[in-house]
């Protein structure tokens, strides 16, 4: 009986302690800042959708764009971590835009599944901070820069 509650009592606090930890991190979000053409979005609660002018966009939302299409995205809205300029033909994933106040770091993961965007990033704040684009090859880091990611479609 004594195991059982010693059990019970270090799965509780196990939980709690994961619970708090979790807590710390919250989710960032991109605004649309800038588009032209045809570009939709698609969120895990809604199928592709017509983008509109501000429109906020947050971790796990997809951005497609057209031929002849573009759209200009601020990470983190006013504060901008980063301008990310999504090219015509291209699909952009927020894989993931976290950010941990108590450590006063951030994470953010782009996925590029197709296309090319164009990224102007801050240099970051601390070194466990982190900032990634994901491709279907590779996966590239930076710590504050101007750089361009493309990818194209296998024919």
């Amino acid at each position: 009986m004594k195991r059982l509650f010693l059990l019970i009592c270090v799965t509780v606090l196990a939980l709690g302690f994961f619970s708090l930890t979790m807590a710390e991190e919250s989710q960032r979000t991109a605004v649309l800042s800038d588009f032209k053409g045809t570009v939709e979005v698609k969120s895990a609660q809604n199928d592709w959708i017509p983008a509109a002018m501000n429109m906020v966009l947050k971790q796990g939302d997809v951005l497609r764009t057209k031929k002849d299409a573009s759209a200009m995205l601020q990470l983190d809205g006013a504060d901008q971590t980063a301008t990310i300029e999504v090219k015509e033909n291209s699909q952009l994933q927020l894989a993931e835009i976290l950010e941990n106040k108590t450590e006063q770091t951030q994470s953010t993961l782009l996925d590029l599944a197709l296309g090319e965007i164009l990224i102007k990033a801050r240099k970051l704040n601390s070194e466990k901070s982190k900032f990634e684009v994901k491709t279907p090859t590779s996966i590239v880091g930076v710590r504050g820069t101007t750089f361009s990611v493309a990818v194209e479609a296998v024919e």
